[in-house]
């Protein structure tokens, strides 16, 4: 987006009103200049233990290049670097109508260490059903560090929403963890009720809030799109120091 440069200046104002220290990754480019490498949170999902979720199509497509330069093995060295990941589980592609051409927060979101909910599309003529189903594949043959299997929970997409002829991102993958609470988009559809029990089984601990989104994805994402989480507790004072 145009005005992508004053989302830019956030972080450093959020670390200086929090005094929370500030690290800008990069990469060494083969030409030998250095890259500061463009992560936005939509496009991974992590497990706390070291694994992270994301796709090919938002990482390393030429359209929309985030890191034009860098390597899938890059990439994976600098999340292993800064985030400590141990495991990148690579999807293909997003959903249709995703203007950020493949964010992972759309299609399959870790909902514990080994529980991954994948959103999917029963209706072979969508053109959603093809590229969910070969995301669907490659999750059933991931493996963790352990060498065991994930625990895949399907997600059903509502019906297409469309306005002035434009497929929207509507998801249920896009909901939002907080303390204690989930919020979730909705969309009038038979597929709310049933995509609200999936995730109320999931998060036992957690109340599960739908959220009316059928105008709200008009700007082309929903709940985990438009939030950053916030640590609940304080930076301690020696990792201020570090």
């Amino acid at each position: 987006y145009d005005n992508w440069r004053n989302d830019d200046q956030i972080p450093a104002h959020v670390a200086k009103l929090l005094k929370v220290p500030v690290w800008t990754p990069e990469i060494k480019l083969s030409n030998g200049q250095r890259h500061r490498v463009v992560l936005e949170g939509g496009s991974i999902d992590v497990n706390g233990a070291g694994a992270l979720l994301t796709t090919e199509e938002c990482l390393l497509s030429d359209v929309q290049s985030r890191n034009p330069g860098v390597s899938r093995k890059q990439l994976e060295q600098c999340f292993h670097d800064y985030l400590g990941i141990e495991q990148v589980i690579w999807l293909n592609r997003g959903i249709a109508g995703d203007d950020t051409h493949g964010h992972i927060d759309d299609i399959a979101r870790f909902v514990s260490s080994s529980t991954i909910v994948a959103s999917i599309e029963p209706n072979r003529h969508d053109e959603n059903h093809a590229p969910l189903q070969e995301n669907l594949h490659r999750l059933s043959v991931a493996r963790n560090r352990e060498n065991k299997p994930y625990r895949i929970v399907e997600l059903p997409l509502p019906s297409p929403v469309i306005f002035e002829n434009q497929r929207l991102p509507a998801s249920y993958a896009n909901f939002y963890i907080a303390n204690g609470l989930v919020l979730v988009p909705t969309f009038n559809d038979p597929n709310d009720r049933v995509a609200l029990n999936i995730l109320a089984e999931l998060f036992p601990l957690h109340r599960i809030v739908g959220i009316h989104s059928v105008d709200f994805v008009w700007g082309l994402g929903a709940m985990h799109c438009m939030t950053q989480q916030q640590p609940a507790i304080p930076i301690s004072a020696a990792a201020r120091k570090a």
